[in-house]
């Protein structure tokens, strides 16, 4: 029963975030001009981030018999090694976004990777061009995805509510960075389908590192806790190291109301998928 809780929910998480994606771009939302913007739907993802790291994975490894001492270290551990992932471009997000955002409002290709330079300060964009064929970015898609199955599969050995909320939280931040993928890959080739096949082909490599975590962590039972601190750092990481650098710009009051509203949106409906599962 586990197994197939894991199985449909790195799926939903995985595919489901790049056809949702999907959606909105068809629908035209995530552009600078709309109600729900790239900056909302970075800020509701790094909430939702933050959210289930702080209020749900870390209280529930603290929870048992190993040392808070053992568990911190392992959670700088699993920082630090995310962080040595993401220079290997193994483990980049969120970026991708600003580089869709860029090439919607560009025209010329010198422009766009201009543009891309000055948006924030990573230099991931050699990896993004046409001439990529976007196999780089697939192949950072696939790493990420089958690392976050295995971080889903974790948190669902602990508990299945636990592992909901890991899933819908790893939806919220995918859809965002598949928005940028879609982007990328629809500029190298002009078949807009076979962009979407890709990247959902790289989302379903979730199902697969379910599939292995749920083994994994079955092996090494007495380690879950460590797994729960892996899992956390990685969903710090991503919040404070990709999606929140990309919304320190200078805003109007205006605005960065709005995007802590939507980072608030984003705990808040961590909360209630926490609620909901508890009441089933």
């Amino acid at each position: 029963m586990t197994l197939v809780a894991i199985i449909l929910a790195t799926l939903a998480a995985g595919i489901g975030s790049v056809w949702l994606a999907a959606l909105l771009m068809r629908l035209g939302l995530g552009g600078r001009g709309d109600s729900v913007g790239p900056q909302h739907l970075l800020s509701l993802a790094a909430g939702a981030l933050l959210a289930t790291a702080f209020m749900h994975l870390l209280p529930e490894a603290f929870e048992s018999q190993a040392g808070a001492h053992d568990l911190f270290a392992t959670l700088l551990v699993g920082v630090v090694f995310f962080f040595l992932l993401d220079k290997a471009e193994l483990w980049h997000h969120g970026h991708e976004h600003s580089h869709a955002e860029t090439a919607a409002h560009s025209h010329a290709p010198h422009d766009h990777g201009r543009a891309h330079d000055h948006s924030h300060g990573h230099a991931h964009h050699h990896h993004h061009g046409p001439r990529s064929g976007g196999w780089a970015v697939l192949t950072g898609d696939s790493v990420h995805c089958f690392g976050d199955g295995i971080l889903i599969a974790s948190a669902f050995m602990a508990d299945i509510r636990l592992g909901v909320i890991a899933a819908v939280s790893v939806l919220a931040h995918e859809v965002p960075h598949h928005m940028g993928d879609l982007v990328v890959l629809r500029q190298t080739s002009p078949n807009r389908r076979m962009a979407l096949v890709k990247v959902s082909l790289a989302g379903a490599v979730t199902a697969l590192g379910g599939v292995v975590g749920y083994f994994l962590v079955g092996q090494l039972q007495d380690f879950l806790p460590y797994f729960l601190a892996v899992a956390s750092s990685s969903f710090v990481y991503v919040a404070l190291a990709d999606l929140i650098p990309q919304l320190q710009k200078r805003l109007t009051a205006r605005e960065t109301i709005a995007q802590i509203a939507w980072l608030i949106v984003g705990m808040v409906i961590v909360t209630l998928v926490s609620g909901a599962a508890h009441a089933h």
